[in-house]
């Protein structure tokens, strides 16, 4: 018999990291991780199976379906932003085909077990575009039907699958003569900057911020692509886990919509670079902006409106501002410093 799975792909990346130690927790659930890379040590043994493989090969995609019977899927897998604007065609086959292709694989095993899946998938705060940096001192907190304008791939990417997942689970064959549910529950959260302390930042263009953070903990300098009052939204990973968790598990009937922000603080380049100067007096971090990439930063939000998540699941951090720095961030990073030392 084919063995219920939660399956997450992209799991070796920031979010993956701290979704696997979380569900391994919890129990009477198996977790299929799959990478283009072998997973991480460290999580195999929270893992009933780790696949290689890319979300693209349909061959394994259909090994997936034969071999487990999917019940939810975290789809993390993707090109982040700086890269996708190096790499734009790719960049839309991996974030755009490859959840075309988890979609398909939610319907198929939907319709085979006869149970909804949950689909769960990290949006971002890369699909706003506002058009100006008096627009967005004026907006302040951003609703999520506001500013859809991205002006990168990945916001592009990310919005578009936002509309994907919701055609999926609200209007899927809408046209067949013998229309039926598609089985599809999905569920998106607009991630503002995520910021973890176990994970070596992958590429985000709002990854100045850990960026910072590691350097002045090696004692390294760091040049900052993005001016010192550039401001944007920014989370601890334990919440950004807690809002993915959080949101898989709230009832069907108490949600009104399919995609929601979430936030938690929001903080300028030069507030993080204090903190960190705090933190590691030998710090030497200056601003060199990077026009184009700090232009990028400039249309996203200085912070977002996440009532709606708090209204329909409960949504609330549990770290500010201050707690993410002083009890996660900069101890924990400091700490693998000093034993790689």
């Amino acid at each position: 018999m084919r063995k219920p799975v939660v399956l997450i792909t992209g799991a070796n990346g920031e979010i993956g990291h701290g979704l696997i130690a979380h569900l391994a927790r919890v129990p009477d659930v198996n977790v299929v991780a799959l990478d283009l890379k072998p997973l991480d040590e460290r999580l195999r043994p929270s893992c009933a199976a780790a696949l290689v493989g890319d979300i693209l090969d349909a061959n394994l995609l259909q090994r997936l379906i034969s071999e487990y019977e999917v019940h939810a899927i975290y789809h993390l897998a993707a090109l982040l932003s700086t890269r996708s604007e190096y790499t734009p065609d790719t960049a839309h086959r991996v974030n755009v085909e490859g959840t075309i292709n988890l979609l398909r694989l939610a319907h198929e095993q939907a319709r085979w077990h006869g149970n909804p899946v949950k689909f769960l998938f990290p949006s971002s705060v890369a699909v706003y575009g506002l058009p100006s940096a008096e627009t967005k001192v004026k907006s302040g907190r951003v609703r999520e039907s506001e500013f859809n304008f991205p002006t990168t791939m990945y916001g592009c990417n990310k919005l578009y699958c936002e509309h994907l997942g919701r055609y999926f689970t609200r209007h899927y064959r809408q046209l067949a003569a013998e229309r039926s549910a598609s089985g599809v529950d999905f569920r998106a959260i607009r991630f503002p900057g995520l910021i973890s302390a176990v994970t070596v930042p992958a590429g985000g263009t709002s990854d100045y911020a850990p960026e910072m953070i590691h350097a002045g903990a090696q004692g390294q300098p760091y040049s900052c692509f993005v001016a010192e009052q550039a401001r944007l939204p920014f989370m601890a990973m334990p919440d950004g886990i807690k809002a993915l968790v959080s949101l898989a598990s709230a009832p069907t009937g108490s949600l009104a919509q399919c995609v929601y922000n979430v936030g938690s603080f929001s903080l300028s380049a030069a507030e993080i670079r204090d903190r960190v100067v705090k933190a590691f007096p030998g710090a030497k971090i200056r601003f060199e902006v990077d026009p184009p990439r700090a232009a990028i930063v400039d249309t996203w939000p200085a912070d977002v409106d996440d009532s709606a998540a708090r209204r329909e699941w409960n949504w609330r951090p549990d770290y500010d501002a201050d707690r993410a720095f002083n009890e996660y961030l900069i101890p924990t990073i400091s700490d693998y410093y000093r034993r790689r030392a």
